[in-house]
């Protein structure tokens, strides 16, 4: 039967070895063949061929390189089918639990936002409408891979922090190409400044999973939060270095409430682990 949160022999090493070549792909293809009809259609507007193809294959390959790694496992290697993996991706245990946790967050960020984020001129149904074109192009491209393959491997190798730091580190590689790219909204921001962001969200995303085991969790509040960048400018939001004391003073809130739904999750584990078999009964 499968599970991504099972074990698989090379799983792992699966994994890792395809988003290396799908990035790699992706890269050359987007980041130096048709680069230029990039630049050309944000200086003139213009739309062509060539962008459009540029255009496509990041929205379909690019972004989605975890889910597409997840696929070709599912697919090829494991050979448990479409539809098992699916299954996996919306499984749901406790779903009250799910809607409290993924809730909780998402208030956090878009408390933050309101308060101290400053709006990009957008109207405010963009937030929703960016919200649900993004649930399958961002949050369950991504967190398919990340949280529902890569982060639970990890958790089976060393121990949780340490997982989480490897996982923010590959995640943060893999985001690189967005800061060479000129035509990219990452482009000329503070890496370090993204790189604490980073591993703050790698940290809160693993406890959202550690605590509801829900893969569509972490990818709605994954979505949630990108789509805040519809009518805030997310960058000076999240990305600033060093940051304003607000914004430092919610990284260590975010951090804080992350480790603390951990360590919950994790009490509950051990307590349920240590509670002794029910009794069997039988007839004489």
């Amino acid at each position: 039967m499968s599970d991504l949160r099972k074990s698989r022999p090379n799983r792992l090493l699966w994994y890792l070895i395809l988003i290396v070549i799908l990035s790699a792909f992706c890269y050359v293809t987007l980041n130096v063949w048709l680069l230029p009809y990039s630049i050309e259609h944000a200086e003139t507007g213009k739309m062509t061929a060539g962008y459009f193809l540029y255009a496509a294959i990041g929205l379909l390959f690019s972004t989605p390189t975890p889910f597409w790694a997840v696929f070709i496992i599912s697919l090829f290697i494991e050979k448990t089918g479409i539809r098992q993996m699916f299954r996996n991706i919306f499984r749901t245990e406790n779903k009250l639990k799910t809607v409290l946790v993924t809730g909780g967050f998402c208030l956090l960020a878009f408390v933050y936002a309101i308060l101290f984020g400053t709006p990009n001129g957008s109207p405010w149904y963009m937030f929703p409408l960016g919200f649900l074109i993004m649930i399958p192009f961002v949050g369950i491209a991504e967190e398919t891979g990340w949280r529902g393959l890569l982060q639970p491997e990890l958790d089976k190798r060393m121990p949780f922090p340490f997982s989480v730091l490897v996982t923010a580190a590959i995640w943060l590689v893999w985001h690189f190409p967005v800061f060479i790219d000129p035509t990219s909204n990452h482009y000329g921001d503070s890496v370090v400044g993204f790189a604490i962001t980073i591993f703050i969200w790698a940290f809160a995303l693993a406890a959202i999973y550690r605590s509801t085991k829900s893969v569509i969790a972490c990818a709605l509040y994954h979505t949630f939060i990108d789509a805040l960048g519809a009518v805030y400018d997310w960058n000076a939001l999240f990305d600033g270095f060093p940051g304003s004391p607000a914004t430092n003073v919610y990284r260590v809130v975010w951090l804080g409430a992350a480790i603390v739904l951990w360590l919950t999750a994790k009490r509950k584990e051990t307590d349920s682990a240590s509670e002794p078999p029910p009794l069997e009964c039988g007839t004489s």
